[in-house]
């Protein structure tokens, strides 16, 4: 049974431009969102912890995917208010039914790069 997209009454569908699930895919699939989530998914971060573990992350996409995120419903964004400000991310019930996901792709990635880079070597002559 496939999923009706509420506002259009018609079946989800990533695979047409108009349909809102590829926006959504858009962002769940790109590379700032997989990362922030992954380095969520043991628990609260501050930003700066976040800036740290992403590396080649600028603290503009930073704060941007953040924001989409908070604004999509996968992350909680928490201010403190003390000297310097502290600002906690954390994932909420729908970011975290993301993790197993975005960890099967990182565990693939990683396990698979030497033969996807050998496939490269091989294809470049």
């Amino acid at each position: 049974m496939r999923t009706i997209h509420e506002a259009s009454g018609l079946p989800a569908d990533v695979y047409s431009a108009k349909c809102p699930t590829r926006q959504l895919l858009d962002q769940v699939a790109g590379k700032w969102t997989v990362l922030i989530v992954d380095a969520l998914a043991d628990g609260t971060m501050r930003y700066t912890d976040l800036y740290r573990r992403i590396d080649g992350v600028s603290q503009k996409m930073l704060t941007q995917t953040l924001r989409q995120l908070e604004t999509d419903g996968f992350v909680t964004r928490t201010a403190h208010p003390t000297i310097p400000p502290r600002v906690d991310y954390d994932l909420t019930e729908l970011g975290h039914s993301l993790r197993t996901p975005i960890a099967a792709l990182r565990e693939w990635i990683e396990t698979n790069i030497n033969r996807v880079e050998e496939a490269r070597r091989l294809a470049a002559g």
